[in-house]
């Protein structure tokens, strides 16, 4: 294929990806922005090939891998629950990152297959590009697998810290940078392996002390770490569609964290550097043994919700968890049917990832006007005679308005304690994520009702 009519095809593709992600700012058109990201994808992947033409006796491998990697790709799609999507994210990251180290690596060690020069005389741009692709795409497998398993419960998602932490992430951050310039120097194989390996240990050491309840803006964060990683190794490549895709992942990635952190009154810059200035989560903890909850059950809640004007549902990671959100669409339904008014509150962060509580409701069909995002509905809570808290925990807790020593404090949170009733779904009254007691729990106008979210909510329908 010529260069011209490639660069044509990586163009329709790069447009079809802007259009994916423009689909997927919506639960409304996130299918149809799905389709669009697929069909890039395919016309870029079929374009590459056409392109390199001549793969040798190699192109049976490339074929092999790369219908093993859509067969695992597709299996674990399929079977994984939405509550792992998080983490499976994270892992998707770390695998981005890899590759770009794995190009990089090749592109060092075989620069004359890419036609970048020759072993210690490789171009000073190339060389350039495919240190800093490497650096990125280290650090971002590295921190995205502290991430999953952080995410996973297999490693504590509190935050680990320890003196000199951002002295020693300062230091390895700028020697990163130094060996990059030596490295455009003396282009020495040592001191390119040394970038590699400073780059996966600063991965760990900056998502390490970043605590549960900022989990969701290190996802972002990490995502726009393998778009930036993927357009340096596009550039090694002089691969077009690469370099359009990555800058369009990295860079919506970084918008994404921005919004996110401003949502949550957190510093952009205190995140992407590892948790600066971070709260110890030990100093705001409670001793709940001390205090009084009131208890309710289903009859409770259906007397309530049946004689109330207005109803505001918060859902959160819990009504994940139970996959309850059918459940609560037919308790809606039955509310609706007794003349009450019934709206959604969602929290930015709700459900440990942005857009996780929509898509779950999109899934069981709430009308898409139904579904508010805080700062729509927040003022509400006021008005509201019962707030149905499913599942939720740290976006609910009034101790992020009133608490200095809290690691949520600061953090926008939806006002439900603001409402005439509080019908609260929780298991137990185990912290959040954050690792914090919620305050909510022991409030005069609070009835804590301990079952599975969906158990629950099946219950109450049938009292309706």
């Amino acid at each position: 294929m010529s260069a011209n009519l490639s660069a044509l095809f990586y163009l329709i593709s790069g447009i079809l990806f802007i259009l994916a992600l423009r689909g997927l700012s919506s639960p409304e058109t996130s299918r149809q922005g799905n389709y669009f990201g697929i069909a890039g994808m395919a016309i870029s992947i079929v374009v590459t090939f056409l392109t390199v033409g001549n793969f040798g006796s190699g192109f049976i491998y490339v074929l092999l891998f790369l219908v093993i990697g859509g067969a695992v790709g597709a299996f674990i799609a399929f079977r994984i629950p939405m509550t792992a999507m998080p983490e499976l994210v994270a892992g998707f990251h770390s695998l981005v990152g890899l590759a770009a180290v794995f190009v990089a690596i090749s592109a060092f060690l075989k620069p004359d297959a890419f036609n970048l020069g020759y072993v210690g005389n490789i171009k000073l741009a190339s060389l350039i590009e495919m240190s800093l692709g490497a650096s990125i795409g280290a650090i971002t497998f590295s921190g995205s697998i502290i991430a999953f398993l952080k995410l996973r419960g297999i490693m504590s998602g509190s935050p680990i810290t320890f003196k000199g932490q951002h002295i020693i992430n300062l230091v390895l951050g700028l020697s990163v940078i130094f060996l990059i310039f030596y490295l455009c120097q003396t282009q020495s194989t040592n001191l390119f392996w040394s970038i590699v390996l400073l780059s996966f240990i600063l991965g760990i050491l900056i998502i390490i002390p970043i605590g549960g309840a900022d989990m969701p803006v290190v996802i972002s964060m990490l995502n726009s770490y393998s778009g930036w990683a993927a357009a340096g190794i596009g550039f090694t490549l002089e691969n077009t569609a690469l370099i359009i895709t990555g800058a369009l992942v990295g860079s919506s990635g970084a918008i994404l964290s921005y919004i996110m952190c401003k949502g949550m009154n957190r510093s952009f810059f205190n995140v992407i550097l590892g948790g600066w200035g971070a709260t110890d989560t030990g100093s705001a903890s409670q001793s709940k043994e001390q205090k009084a909850v009131k208890n309710g059950n289903a009859d409770d809640a259906a007397f309530l919700m049946k004689n109330a004007s207005s109803v505001i549902i918060v859902p959160g990671y819990g009504m994940a968890v139970a996959q309850a959100q059918h459940a609560l669409r037919e308790m809606v339904d039955a509310l609706k049917k007794n003349g009450v008014k019934v709206s959604y509150a969602i929290h930015p962060v709700a459900g440990r990832m942005p857009g996780h509580m929509n898509v779950l409701l999109a899934e069981a069909n709430v009308p898409y006007d139904e579904v508010f995002e805080l700062e729509e509905i927040n003022n509400d809570f006021a008005n509201c005679d019962v707030a149905y808290v499913i599942g939720a925990n740290d976006v609910t807790n009034p101790v992020a308005k009133s608490d200095p020593q809290s690691p949520i404090y600061g953090m926008p949170v939806l006002d439900v304690e603001k409402s005439k009733s509080v019908l609260f779904v929780k298991r137990s009254l185990s912290p959040g994520y954050a690792g914090i007691d919620n305050d909510l729990f022991y409030r005069d106008n609070t009835l804590m009702l301990f079952s599975d979210a969906k158990k629950m909510t099946e219950e109450i329908v049938k009292n309706l």
